[in-house]
């Protein structure tokens, strides 16, 4: 018979580590800690009301990360938002994104295809509302269920990185009203193309999508748009 282990709890020391890093991480995502601000560690730990050594073991995930940089004798600095970058990102999403979606077509279960389903109704509701932090969320939802569909642990685990590192863009452009409206068709018309299991739709349905964040992103941040920072 099996002897049954019992699973090591997280330590304290972790959890408030992990805490440090999804709020500064938040913060950073959702603006609050803008582009070029200076984070005094004193003043993130008496501002999130977590100790300094969590808050400094976060910074320095999120230096490793990219979303921040140390500056020699000055400290840690938001990294700036940079076209450059997020071009980047762009080009390597559309390599990977539409061979995940054509991944999903093919491997997609009943379950997955309910749960997109579910995350797409849910972000209908925020149409109306100006609750960026929430659109942004179900945004990342719904390309997280769809990379798991594609059941290539690999490539979501990928995805899942640059997904992360695309966050404070995707807030960006989900700030404009007309964007977050076609964020949700583009989303259905690649449900649709899974549904129909047709690969091809549901590549194209992708490329279309991300290319429509990047013509808004590029507005943003050479326009100035939406008090872009």
């Amino acid at each position: 018979m099996p002897v049954k282990t019992k699973r090591r709890a997280r330590s304290p020391v972790a959890a408030l580590h992990s805490q440090a890093y999804e709020r500064i991480k938040h913060e950073i995502t959702t603006l609050r800690f803008r582009p070029g601000e200076y984070l005094n560690e004193a003043q993130v730990s008496k501002l999130l009301r977590i100790g300094r050594t969590p808050v400094h073991q976060a910074l320095n995930r999120l230096m490793l990360e990219g979303m921040v940089e140390v500056i020699p004798r000055k400290g840690v600095i938001v990294k700036a938002v940079s076209l450059n970058d997020v071009l980047e990102m762009i080009e390597v999403r559309i390599i990977n994104e539409t061979y995940c979606a054509r991944l999903a077509v093919a491997r997609a279960d009943e379950n997955d295809i309910a749960e997109l389903t579910r995350i797409l109704d849910e972000s209908e509701k925020t149409v109306t509302t100006s609750d960026t932090a929430r659109q942004m969320t179900l945004d990342r939802d719904f390309h997280s269920t769809l990379s798991r569909a594609a059941r290539n642990a690999v490539l979501a685990e990928c995805m899942r990185t640059l997904h992360d590192r695309s966050l404070r863009f995707w807030f960006i452009s989900l700030r404009d009203p007309a964007h977050h409206v076609a964020v949700k068709e583009e989303h259905r018309a690649i449900l649709n193309a899974i549904k129909a299991r047709d690969p091809d739709a549901a590549s194209d349905a992708v490329r279309n999508h991300i290319d429509s964040f990047r013509k808004n992103i590029m507005r943003n941040i050479l326009g100035g748009g939406q008090d872009t920072p």
